[in-house]
C-alpha cells in the first residue's frame, strides 16, 4: 500500500454503505405503505395455517358507517377518526383499515398493491445481500459493528442504555464510532430482523409455500407468517423512529450531509 494511501482520510460511509441506506430507506417506505394496502384486503391477524373471518385473529382493524376500532386480543381500542373508519380529502367517509395518506396506491387496489409490494421487495432483498456481502468484504462489519469484550460488560451496557432512555446523545462532530446499543441495534436489524422479513414474506407466497412447504413451517404455518411480518415491520417502524430522533439531536444536518458524501474519519487520539 502507497503512503498516499495510508495518510489517505478515512470515510465515515463507505460508498457501499450510503447506496444501501438511501435504496434501503426508499424501499421500506414503499413496501411499507403497498404492506398496507395489502392489509386492508384482510385487516387481521392470526396464528396457524389457516385464518378467515370466522376464526379468531389475535388482532383485527375493525369498521362499521360510524366507528374505527383496533383490537388486540378481547382488548378493544376505539380508533374513529383514522384506523377503521375515516374521512378522504373530499370528506367522504371510507371504512379501509389504514387511511389512503398511508398507503400505495392512496386509492384501495389490492393488484396493484402487490405490483409495488413485490417490485421493491426484490430490489430490498438483492441490495440488503450485496450489503452484507459487501460489509464483510471490506471490514464494515468486523471494524464497525464487531462486539468487543468491553461491550459486553454489564456497567458498559448499563451506561449506554441510561443515555439512551434519557436522549443524551453526542454531537455529530464528536461521535467516533458506535457505542453498544448501536451496535447490538444494528446488527439486529439488518442480521436478524430484515432477514424475518424476507422469509417470511415468502413464507406467505402460495408459490413457495408449494414447492417449498419448509418455509411456512418453520414459522408454524402461513398466517403465523403473515403476524410475524407484520409484527417485525411494526418493530422496523419503532426502529426508524428512534432512529430519526437520535439524528435530530446528534446533528442533522453533518448526519445526513455525511451520508450523502461520507465524511472523514476524526484521526485516533495519540
Amino acid at each position: 500500500m502507497s503512503q498516499a494511501s495510508e495518510n489517505r482520510p478515512q470515510k465515515r460511509h463507505r460508498l457501499s454503505t450510503r447506496i444501501w441506506h438511501w435504496v434501503n430507506a426508499l424501499c421500506l417506505l414503499v413496501l411499507l405503505m403497498s404492506g398496507l394496502t395489502i392489509f386492508n384486503a384482510h385487516p387481521r391477524l392470526y396464528w396457524g395455517e389457516y385464518g378467515s373471518n370466522n376464526d379468531y385473529a389475535w388482532m383485527a382493524v375493525g369498521s362499521s358507517p360510524t366507528q374505527g376500532y383496533l383490537r388486540f386480543g378481547d382488548t378493544r381500542i376505539d380508533t374513529t377518526g383514522f384506523l377503521g373508519n375515516w374521512q378522504d380529502s373530499e370528506g367522504k367517509t371510507k371504512t379501509w383499515a389504514f387511511p389512503g395518506w398511508a398507503t400505495i396506491p392512496s386509492y384501495y387496489s389490492l393488484a396493484e398493491g402487490r405490483r409495488w409490494h413485490f417490485f421493491f421487495a426484490w430490489i430490498f432483498s438483492i441490495g440488503l445481500t450485496l450489503f452484507m456481502v459487501r460489509s464483510f468484504w471490506n471490514r464494515h462489519i468486523q471494524q464497525d459493528l464487531r462486539m468487543k469484550r468491553k461491550d459486553w460488560r454489564p456497567g458498559n451496557i448499563w451506561r449506554s442504555t441510561k443515555k439512551h432512555a434519557r436522549l443524551r446523545v453526542q454531537k455529530s462532530a464528536t461521535v467516533e464510532g458506535y457505542n453498544v446499543i448501536q451496535k447490538l441495534s444494528y446488527i439486529g436489524v439488518i442480521f436478524i430482523l430484515l432477514p424475518v422479513m424476507i422469509l417470511t414474506g415468502l413464507a406467505m407466497s402460495p408459490a413457495m409455500d408449494a414447492n417449498w412447504p419448509i418455509l411456512s413451517d418453520i414459522f408454524g404455518g402461513r398466517q403465523s407468517a403473515r403476524s410475524i411480518h407484520f409484527i417485525a415491520a411494526f418493530i422496523l417502524v419503532l426502529f426508524f423512529l428512534v432512529h430519526i430522533l437520535k439524528v435530530l439531536l446528534s446533528g442533522p444536518i453533518d448526519q445526513v450531509k455525511w451520508m450523502i458524501f461520507g465524511g472523514k474519519r476524526k484521526e485516533p487520539a495519540r
